[in-house]
């Protein structure tokens, strides 16, 4: 656990998509996206790299902040931050984010069946036993509307 003179067990669980979805993180571009999404969340203060996974048209992200942390502007920062970054290196529009985002928090005892979940992400999506609450993001709404699933 990272040292602060605050307690806190802050771990969120965030997912993005490419730009309308498209299969953008090939199986031969993917080390060179997440790895630079990582670098970005080691290079961000108070925040703490936990895993990374994903298909070819989105990233599931689990990390652990300090109270100080604004998430939105972590989240937007390391979006910016990794196309740019892929798109230098793989040339432009290689890489390009949907707006938006899903995150849960979670407890951190139930982190690890988390980074199971994120680490098998296209072994889920192939059997489709993907987790509504995780896989949730919302990319064409209005700023500040939230559109909940039923029963919530």
């Amino acid at each position: 656990m990272p040292r602060s003179h605050v307690f806190h067990e802050i771990f969120l669980h965030v997912n993005w998509h490419c730009h309308d979805d498209q299969g953008l993180i090939t199986p031969d571009r993917e080390a060179l996206v997440h790895g630079y999404i990582e670098e970005y969340c080691r290079k961000f203060r108070g925040v703490f790299f936990q895993g990374i996974g994903g298909t070819a048209t989105h990233i599931h992200l689990a990390f652990q902040i300090e109270p100080f942390v604004a998430p939105a502007d972590f989240i937007g920062k390391a979006k910016g931050y990794s196309s740019h970054q892929a798109n230098k290196q793989l040339g432009a529009d290689a890489l390009k984010w949907q707006r938006g985002y899903g995150i849960v928090s979670l407890a951190a005892l139930n982190l690890p069946a988390v980074l199971r979940y994120i680490q098998d992400q296209k072994l889920h999506h192939q059997r489709l036993t993907t987790k509504a609450k995780m896989e949730q993001y919302y990319v064409d709404l209005p700023e500040g509307v939230f559109v909940p699933e039923a029963g919530e």
